[in-house]
């Protein structure tokens, strides 16, 4: 990287986020808007590989939600939600709804 304060700011936000006081993604919504407001960084070719590697250690592989595992994982909850809403009813069905009698109370 050729912009002298793109590294000062990204090892700063760095710092931040390992504080936890921002969000990785905020970090690199910082490092894409100086980057388009940067004549040095408009300047420099190998910017978007670097700041691509920078992406991929922020967020790890495991990290990163891709479209099929939002979806795949909308569809468990529901099925979840389904699972427990039909044990409820099974379990409801089971309870007695009258009370046993003794045969004490018979004789």
């Amino acid at each position: 990287m050729e912009c002298e304060q793109l590294n000062r700011l990204i090892r700063e936000w760095y710092l931040q986020k390992i504080h936890e006081t921002l969000a990785p993604a905020r970090m690199m919504l910082f490092i894409d808007q100086h980057i388009k407001n940067c004549p040095v960084c408009a300047k420099d070719l190998l910017l978007p590989d670097e700041v691509e590697k920078i992406r991929e250690f922020i967020f790890p592989e495991s990290k990163l939600v891709t479209p099929i595992q939002v979806d795949t994982a909308e569809d468990d909850e529901a099925e979840e939600a389904a699972n427990v809403d039909e044990d409820e009813f099974i379990d409801a069905g089971t309870e007695d709804d009258e009370p046993e009698e003794d045969e004490d109370d018979e004789i």
